[in-house]
């Protein structure tokens, strides 16, 4: 596969951020820090403790979003800014801030504010919650911006306190606005900005491919699947869940998926010199975009002239987007490459759009169940029960089946048990740097060696070790 969708953490911040967005929230939430305290202060030295507190409270909610952006969970720390906008201003508005002819209320000033934050929110993680919780503060702020209530048990600040806490006010919500509209652009600039470096990224050689072992029923190393990384020279290693989606909305996956085939052709040509390497295979998946490229069929044979590679260690994977489009035009770039020798597998099997029409009629090698299936195995006897039957579907087809995925040894064993001809995940083997997994193969070779003259000796000897418990040949 091109990427790798289970090495992303959905909220971890990660290094694609601009660390201008990051300072901009921090120095809010610290804005809100150093505004506060001074009130706090004051309203402990006057006696006005219910007001102290809740001012005592808004810091330390400031406090936990700068702590949380600080520890890269950015889309945690804007429900908490949410929150402590909505704290703040409820309980001032309903406790503190009774209006008067010389002094009014203003918590409408920050409606733009929470508006503001509501729609970053949005905008780096849809979430129907979040957007409703905008909507009802922000009906709450402007019933309570217009009206004269005070809560029955409300403790007025005194006019002449009030009237600086306007001016203050004033000044926090113009700021925290300018800083919401700057965290708006750069949120709305950030995917062109990506797609600009993305597109000059191969041509500077930032890219590279990590490789994750699949292995055979015996525990042998057969070949790896190719996981495309970018190596940023700023910021470091970018995720590729970070960077596939932006490639995809700027129409770049052919650039990126040619540099993969043109890569993994090299690869295997290095490794047609090494006497422990030269048998295996190397996988690469193919997006539709890519696919659907008029000149795919001949970039890739090329490329495997050009490196002169044996076609038979190519296995191109397609997911199942690809089989949505005019079935003809597919089978027939899939039957002309498998005619060179090349091997294509379906990926993600069963959770896109195949059905077995599709699978009857395509020209396929090996089917790769998805690792969610795999997950689910042995959690439910639903998941079991799925699993079984998926592995059962490609073996009645005729497919070479491949679990991907693969943590535990309980999976690996009942998977095994189910049928899977190969295996690929984390138990066996982490993507990889192409020294790291040569040296892999070589390790996993050498104990398999040192490991055969016993497994030799168990096989010739086992009938004398029976006869010797008594039990019979």
């Amino acid at each position: 596969m091109v990427y790798n969708a289970a090495n992303k953490a959905p909220e971890a911040l990660t290094d694609t951020q601009s660390q201008r967005l990051i300072f901009a929230y921090k120095t809010a939430a610290l804005l809100i820090v150093a505004l506060t305290l001074p009130w706090s202060l004051y309203f402990i030295w006057i006696g006005q403790w219910p007001i102290a507190i809740a001012n005592l409270i808004l810091m330390a909610l400031a406090g936990v979003s700068s702590l949380l952006i600080r520890s890269g969970r950015l889309n945690t720390a804007l429900v908490v800014c949410e929150l402590t906008l909505v704290i703040f201003t409820v309980l001032y508005t309903l406790m503190f801030d009774e209006p008067s002819e010389g002094a009014p209320r203003v918590t409408h000033l920050y409606l733009l504010v929470l508006a503001m934050l509501g729609y970053i929110g949005h905008l780096r993680r849809k979430s129907a919650f979040q957007l409703a919780v905008t909507a009802v503060s922000l009906v709450a702020f402007v019933a309570l911006s217009c009206t004269t209530y005070a809560f029955p048990f409300a403790q007025p600040i005194p006019d002449d306190v009030r009237s600086i806490g306007i001016w203050a006010n004033g000044i926090l919500s113009t700021t925290m606005m300018c800083f919401g509209i700057y965290a708006i652009q750069r949120e709305i600039t950030r995917p062109k900005g990506m797609a600009l470096e993305l597109s000059s990224a191969v041509r500077k050689g930032e890219m590279e491919l990590h490789f994750q072992p699949q292995i055979d029923l015996a525990g042998k190393v057969l070949g790896a699947e190719a996981l495309l990384r970018w190596q940023h020279p700023k910021r470091g290693r970018i995720p590729p869940g970070d960077f596939i989606a932006v490639a995809e909305a700027a129409g770049l996956m052919p650039l990126l998926g040619g540099w993969v085939i043109q890569e993994a052709c090299r690869t295997l040509a290095l490794w047609g010199d090494d006497p422990v390497l030269r048998t295996l295979t190397l996988a690469v998946n193919v997006s539709a975009d890519q696919f659907q490229v008029e000149d795919f069929e001949s970039s890739v044979l090329e490329a495997i002239r050009v490196h002169g590679v044996d076609p038979a260690r190519l296995k191109i994977e397609l997911t199942e987007s690809v089989i949505v489009h005019d079935l003809e035009p597919v089978i027939a770039k899939i039957e002309n490459l498998r005619a060179a020798g090349i091997r294509f597998a379906l990926d993600d099997f069963g959770t896109g759009y195949s059905s077995l029409s599709y699978l009857r009629q395509l020209p396929l090698d090996q089917l790769k169940i998805d690792r969610s299936f795999v997950r689910e195995s042995l959690d439910t006897d639903r998941g079991t029960a799925l699993a079984r039957s998926i592995v059962q579907l490609g073996l009645d087809l005729g497919f070479v089946v491949l679990a991907e995925g693969i943590e535990t040894p309980a999976q690996h064993a009942f998977l095994r048990d189910c049928g899977c001809h190969e295996f690929q995940g984390y138990l066996f083997g982490r993507p990889m740097p192409a020294g790291a997994f040569a040296e892999h193969v070589r390790e996993a070779t050498r104990t398999a060696s040192q490991a055969a003259p016993a497994l030799r000796l168990a096989v010739v000897d086992w009938p004398k070790q029976l006869r010797e418990r008594g039990g019979t040949a």
